[in-house]
Formats: structure tokens, sequence, C-alpha cells
């Protein structure tokens, strides 16, 4: 069964991909010039402005984001966990390529590294078993034969 933890966490990164996701695919000079809002600035910093590459990282996220409320309304966890390795697998190599480039004030520099770090994040706890989950069997109707 899929547990509260699992669906607050799935909840959470379908959070960050509905914010990033409808943002960048539906306003891109606006997240261009305005993301992550609060007066800080990390995408215009770092390139010049491509509307196409924008909304496709819109629309990444918010594939992201229904994937994640799929999962998260599922009754089984391994959809969750499955989620869980999409976010990861994204979330790190995001981070690595920030980390690379770390451009703005000392704020911007926190806020992009604690903010990409628990993305990733996110993802590495949707992939774990949850304590006592049983080890993987057989699907319902089959044999080990």
């Amino acid at each position: 069964m899929n547990t509260i933890y699992r669906r607050v966490l799935l909840l959470a990164t379908v959070a960050v991909g509905a914010y990033a996701g409808v943002w960048a695919a539906f306003f891109p000079e606006s997240f261009y010039v305005s993301f992550p809002g609060f007066g800080l600035h990390w995408i215009d910093v770092d390139g010049a402005y491509n509307e196409h590459l924008i909304r496709d990282v819109g629309s990444l996220y918010l594939g992201l984001g229904a994937g994640s409320l799929a999962a998260a309304l599922s009754r089984s966890a391994l959809p969750g966990r499955v989620l869980g390795l999409v976010w990861a697998v994204f979330g790190v190599l995001h981070l690595v390529y920030h980390l690379g480039h770390l451009h703005g004030s000392v704020l911007d520099v926190v806020g992009n590294v604690v903010s990409l770090g628990g993305s990733a994040l996110l993802g590495v706890l949707l992939m774990l078993p949850v304590r006592g989950e049983p080890a993987a069997t057989e699907p319902p109707g089959t044999t080990g034969a």
C-alpha cells in the first residue's frame, strides 16, 4: 500500500512541478527574468533567453508533476518509487549543472543549491521502501516456475 508519508512526498513533487511548470510553460519571459521569485534571479544570469527551451522545461516539470499526482493517487507504492527514480535522476543532474554555474548573491547561490538539492532528495526518499514493506513478489496469479 502507498503510505501517507510517500503521498506527502509525492504531493511535494507535484507542487514543485506545478510551480516551475506552469510558470515556465505559460509565462516563459516572466520565468526567465523572475524565477524563482521573491526578488531572486536564477535563470537570466545564465544565458540568453530561449522561449522554446523554457517552454520545454515547463512541460517537463508539468509532466513530472502529473506523474507524481498519478502515483500519489495509486494504492500501490511502486508508482511512487518509480517517480522517485525519475525525480532523483533529473534532480541530481540538474543540481550538478548548477553547482558548476553558481551566479548571483549569496542568497541566490544558497537558495539555488538548497532548492535543487531538496528536489533531488525528494526523489531519493521516494525510492526508499517503507519499513516493513514486503520484498517484491510476483504479480498475483503467476507462479514462480
